[in-house]
């Protein structure tokens, strides 16, 4: 996923940074941050910076790193001037001990004076042994934080740093950053709102190794899934192919044939949750096979047994967003296109034949204009046209959100 380098600008990051060994990539959560925007400023435990320096956070955020000696009264670096100047509170890797001290209000550090005085959405990402995590006064520790305005990042199974295998190291990086990001960017309207999003072209089989497919690279239904996301929907991505990186809170149901994904699209809409003021949605980004193979051959054809001419038969394939019932879903479809001189027409056409809330329109110069990490596209309704400028295709997946909100 190519994060655009404004996803978080004007947002305030304070970091805190406590003794475990996954320190280290606590710099790769910084990177991200910045990279997206964001102002990083660090605070560390005494413990931290035996395992990383202040000087290589001061480096990666262009800011003072605060801890227990540096304190100061005489200008803003102090842990009350600090947690009033950030946007959210992210303490990662936060260890046993730490969330000890925080489920029963201590703040014998500087870090954890910042976390008693900040009033916000914090966020916690745990690191620890299997046997300390999972021990029942850590668990009773972090039910009574996650009873207290902190959101946790789980998590999750490898090596640890003892040698053995087991819960405890903490979440990836990436995924820290985009649990952050969801805090930061929630909107009322997405705020628990179900939605479903198709993408990827449908893989028609031909036999067990041939199928019947596009160049559909699934990366602009994985943009609007991750926007949604980010804006705090419950999200369905059903897809053939998924963009890297993609938040973890994501529901990804991997398919492959239309049927399948049809399939999955009317269980995922009976299972949404609708009332009146958070009625479901639906982004059909999928490209769909106009035609499927009339007789899937099991096992593999030999071209010896075909001869030197190969007529192969197709019908008509099941067009899901016609067939969709819709009573209960706001539906938008998505129309890829070559020919500019007919493609609004075409457009309105789909909107209208398949009784669609809006269509985003996609004029693609040629078959190379798959995959990119760039799009441009038309959000057509039956009252109104808005061009979406060209850009990644994450702020093209905002862009559409907020234009979404409206029909």
């Amino acid at each position: 996923m190519n994060i655009p380098d404004t996803l978080l600008q004007n947002k305030k990051i304070l970091l805190g940074v406590t003794g475990s060994i996954a320190c280290y990539k606590s710099l790769e959560l910084v990177r991200l941050f910045v990279k997206a925007g964001a102002e990083v400023k660090v605070v560390m435990s005494e413990s931290a910076k035996k395992f990383v320096t202040p000087l290589t956070f001061e480096t990666l955020t262009s800011n003072r790193v605060l801890d227990d000696t540096n304190e100061s009264w005489v200008d803003s670096f102090n842990h009350i001037k600090t947690t009033e100047w950030a946007d959210i509170f992210v303490i990662a890797p936060v260890t046993a001990n730490t969330m000890a001290k925080l489920s029963h209000g201590i703040a014998d550090t500087m870090l954890l004076q910042c976390a008693l005085a900040f009033s916000g959405q914090k966020v916690l990402a745990p690191s620890a042994n299997t046997n300390m995590i999972h021990n029942p006064i850590t668990l009773e520790n972090i039910k009574i934080l996650k009873n207290s305005n902190y959101t946790f990042v789980d998590t999750q199974i490898k090596e640890l740093a003892c040698k053995t295998v087991g819960d405890g190291a903490m979440a990836e990086p990436i995924n820290i950053f985009w649990a952050t990001a969801k805090e930061l960017l929630k909107d009322e309207f997405w705020s628990d709102r179900d939605a479903i999003v198709t993408g990827g072209g449908t893989i028609e089989k031909i036999d067990d190794v041939r199928f019947i497919s596009n160049f559909s690279s699934g990366k602009m239904a994985s943009a609007m899934a991750t926007a949604l996301y980010t804006k705090g929907a419950n999200v369905k991505l059903i897809s053939t192919k998924f963009d890297t990186d993609l938040p973890t809170g994501i529901n990804i149901i991997k398919v492959q044939a239309t049927q399948e994904m049809y399939e999955s699209v009317v269980n995922a809409a009976a299972q949404s949750k609708s009332d009146a003021n958070k009625k479901p949605y639906l982004f059909m980004a999928a490209a769909v096979s106009d035609y499927v193979p009339d007789d899937k051959q099991s096992g593999k054809l030999k071209k010896d047994s075909i001869g030197d001419e190969w007529e192969l038969k197709l019908t008509k394939n099941i067009d899901i967003l016609f067939n969709i019932k819709k009573e209960n879903l706001c539906v938008i479809g998505f129309k890829a296109e070559m020919d500019k001189n007919s493609a609004k027409e075409n457009a309105v056409k789909m909107l209208k034949n398949k009784n669609l809330d809006a269509v985003c329109l996609n004029v693609l110069k040629d078959s190379n204009s798959f995959g990119t990490d760039t799009n441009k596209v038309e959000f057509i309704t039956k009252d109104s046209s808005i061009l979406i400028p060209s850009a990644q295709k994450l702020n093209i997946a905002f862009n559409i959100l907020e234009n979404a909100k409206s029909i």
